[in-house]
């Protein structure tokens, strides 16, 4: 009786060998370095600017003599004026014979360097900076100022971004909650709030996930669809003329409608008027 073979699985060794080798040399994947940071310097402004609030002619004058001033160090009223080859500004540690200078705004501004700490200083003690109580000029804070700018522009950005990509049911509510005609081209609206994203971004963005803006869009629904409706001194259902909720004189009905619904008398409200809505879609 002939014997049969069995057949085992895999590859003989030759082939095996062949893969093993081929499985060796095949190439590994590059690992893309990450670029090393580019190197830079953060230098820090050594020179401050002021600005005149109530004078932006070609040319401001402030007072720059004999001005009393309140001195932290000493708790006592001294007497400042502005000297430029005086390293003090008080009048007590000054030669009598030194000359003041006068202190002039160009085009609205001034800029004091590093090595006019006597000045920065006399601005920085004046009575009409504003830091001081005073009304005529303030120092520019570009740090603070830049951080407040970008702030804003990235927010204004992400407002816009909202309209953008948000679908209509969302932006129709939220163009409600800001009194928005809705009733007309969606082009329209949204040019309507593109203008309101860049005057108030941050409350924009925030009005998407407001449980009032989608509440105030289900009331307005419930009443386009007669599930609702309003008179000028309450909200009823239609069909059985059951009056929800008063409405005191003066206020919108879908306002006082709204912040019903989002009660915990109201919950139950909310609930009928969504699943009616669902039964009519």
């Amino acid at each position: 009786m002939e014997k049969k073979t069995r057949r085992t699985g895999g590859q003989s060794k030759p082939e095996a060998a062949k893969t093993k080798t081929a499985v060796m040399d095949a190439p590994k994947p590059q690992v893309k370095k990450q670029a090393p940071v580019l190197k830079r310097t953060v230098q820090e402004s050594t020179s401050k600017v002021y600005e005149a609030l109530k004078n932006k002619g070609p040319a401001f004058m402030i007072m720059s003599r004999k001005i009393s001033i309140y001195d932290k160090e000493t708790d006592s009223i001294r007497t400042a004026r502005y000297c430029p080859n005086e390293n003090s500004i008080w009048m007590d540690e000054q030669n009598e014979n030194s000359r003041t200078e006068p202190i002039i705004f160009r085009d609205g501004y001034l800029t004091v360097r590093a090595e006019q700490p006597n000045l920065r200083n006399f601005l920085e003690l004046h009575p009409s900076n504003v830091s001081n109580g005073g009304n005529q000029f303030k120092v520019i804070d570009t740090k603070s100022d830049a951080e407040s700018v970008v702030k804003k522009e990235f927010e204004v950005f992400d407002a816009i971004s909202m309209i953008k990509n948000s679908d209509t049911n969302d932006l129709l509510s939220v163009a409600l909650y800001f009194k928005v005609n809705i009733d007309r081209q969606m082009t329209e609206i949204k040019h309507d709030l593109l203008i309101i994203a860049k005057k108030k971004p941050a409350a924009f963005i925030q009005a998407f996930d407001d449980p009032i803006v989608k509440c105030k869009a289900t009331v307005k629904q419930a009443l386009d669809y007669q599930v609702i409706k309003s008179s000028k001194d309450s909200v009823r259902w239609y069909d059985s003329n059951g009056i929800i909720v008063s409405v005191p004189h003066g206020q919108d009905a879908i306002d006082i409608m709204s912040r019903f619904c989002l009660t915990e008398k109201g919950a139950s409200v909310l609930a009928s008027i969504q699943d009616e809505l669902d039964r009519l879609a």
